[in-house]
């Protein structure tokens, strides 16, 4: 039978034989080119063919059908006497397709990076709609199969947590910061765990890592001679969360000196009332564990004689649990700029600006906008204080929102800057910490170690001195773990798009196979 003149439709090296053209589907018959075949076992060439028969695999679809390969696969005889292989059937090329495969090694091939994509059964649905129906399970069985190993050496390395599930249990990612990809992913945080890996890479010169004091010790058994760098995100919000600490620990002398306390529950809303009650409740909880505290008693002995949790009870030791009313999102957060130059520019009236700013997309209530208007009033006219802001409003009035406070509250800051000088120094060292990094001023890390440690911000300034290598290094260095925690964001992606079989061989499959 003459061959037919099909060899664009099936892979580069075989003939076709036979092609029929169904409505679902096409059927060819299909032989290798080759007349030879070498023994898998000895490597001997033969053309003594045995006996013959088909194998089935399935191919690209094309033309809206599926596409079915009868490949007649031929059975040779070994002529090498001493070889134990008699009998062999001949193996086809990889770009054809793998022994004992279902698949043509180009279908294999889609198959894998749509298993990389999208998982199981996302991966399923879509290729039973691009005509290669196959399961979920085979999917992520292939994506196994083809795991890559890292084999580079990397130089220059970030490493990181991420969460299995939050709060509980903890794995480690490491990334290759030169080429922007995931190395590799560990089960757990353990310094040992990490210790380990980091002592089988002698080519690691550099190492980012979180603040965490696990990673710190890690690097610095597994690799002592590599350079540690800090996380400079991680020192910048650990510099505003040590001043949040420092106003928090302020609070109760502010609110003292201001008489801000909360006189009269009868002037408040109903949700400012519901707070009120539940900060009473919290006060007389802090006030027990604050006298034990003062009696000497253990943060240890505290939780087991008040029943509180181990982190409530540092909370209040650290000066935390004091706000009396917390800060709520608002539907007015997105119109504020607005708000204040519709203000700013004479309109005075609830009702007016309410529709203004409904013609801008503004989806709240009347009330919201006039409520706002009351106490814009009461900032202007400079009022007394009916309650005092939560430290967390207070701590962003003094640092990042000083250019865009009303009249009411520069007068709020400025009687706390003046009942809390010790909280003015705490601002400004928080500042320079942010400016050093920013401008890369590693000279000026020492001196203000020094000045801070006499300051609000001195537990702050502590860590940084234990971590003052890294954290020199972090500001001088060029590297920093900010692709790290990128690459977290696509790990937790992933993780998701699995629902619960993302196992660690399979995530590692998954991140570094499409890398």
């Amino acid at each position: 039978m003459r061959p037919h003149r099909h060899e664009s439709l099936l892979p580069p090296g075989l003939i076709i034989e036979h092609v029929e053209f169904g409505t679902l589907e096409i059927s060819a018959v299909a032989r290798s080119r080759s007349a030879t075949a070498s023994c898998p076992l000895c490597g001997r060439v033969t053309r003594r063919v045995h006996s013959r028969y088909e194998r089935c695999l399935a191919d690209l679809p094309a033309h809206g059908r599926r596409v079915r390969i009868r490949l007649v696969v031929r059975r040779f005889r070994c002529r090498e006497s001493r070889c134990p292989r008699k009998i062999f059937a001949e193996r086809f090329e990889e770009e054809i397709a793998r022994p004992f495969a279902r698949r043509t090694a180009r279908l294999e091939s889609i198959v894998h990076h749509l298993g990389l994509a999208l998982g199981g059964r996302p991966g399923q649905n879509l290729a039973r709609r691009l005509l290669f129906p196959v399961s979920k399970d085979t999917l992520l069985r292939v994506v196994r199969s083809r795991a890559p190993g890292w084999r580079s050496a990397p130089h220059v390395v970030g490493i990181d947590d991420w969460a299995w599930k939050r709060g509980h249990r903890y794995g480690t990612i490491v990334c290759d910061l030169e080429r922007r990809r995931i190395i590799d992913l560990l089960p757990d945080r353990e310094v040992a765990t990490v210790q380990a890996w980091l002592a089988d890479r002698p080519s690691i010169r550099t190492i980012s890592r979180d603040r965490g004091g696990g990673y710190s010790q890690a690097a610095a058994r597994g690799r002592p001679q590599a350079i540690q760098i800090a996380d400079r995100w991680h020192l910048m919000e650990n510099a505003s969360a040590a001043f949040l600490t420092a106003v928090r620990q302020t609070m109760h002398a502010i609110r003292v000196d201001l008489r801000a306390g909360v006189s009269e529950p009868t002037t408040l809303t109903s949700v400012e009332q519901r707070q009120y009650e539940a900060w009473r409740r919290r006060e007389a909880a802090n006030t027990a564990v604050r006298t034990l505290a003062e009696q000497g008693v253990s943060i240890k002995g505290i939780v087991r004689h008040t029943g509180q949790s181990r982190k409530m009870v540092r909370d209040v030791l650290r000066g935390g649990r004091t706000d009396v009313f917390r800060p709520r999102a608002s539907s007015l957060d997105p119109f504020y700029g607005q708000l204040e130059a519709e203000w700013a520019a004479g309109c005075r009236n609830g009702a007016e600006l309410w529709r203004r700013l409904q013609a801008t997309g503004f989806p709240g209530a009347l009330r919201v906008v006039t409520e706002w208007a009351t106490r814009r009033r009461a900032d202007d006219a400079v009022i007394a204080l009916r309650r005092l802001p939560a430290a967390r409003v207070i701590a962003r009035m003094m640092t990042l929102a000083r250019d865009r406070l009303t009249k009411g509250e520069i007068s709020l800051i400025t009687r706390i800057e003046a009942v809390a000088p010790d909280l003015v120094v705490a601002r400004d060292l928080t500042d320079r910490f942010h400016r050093l990094i920013r401008t890369r001023d590693g000279d000026s890390l020492d001196p203000w170690i020094e000045e801070a440690t006499s300051s609000l911000l001195a537990s702050f300034a502590s860590g940084i001195r234990r971590d003052r290598d890294a954290v020199h290094n972090a500001i001088v260095e060029p590297w920093s773990n900010g692709q790290t925690e990128s690459q977290i964001t696509k790990l937790k992606l992933v993780k998701r798009q699995m629902y619960g079989r993302g196992t660690l061989d399979l995530l590692r499959a998954r991140l570094l196979g499409a890398a």
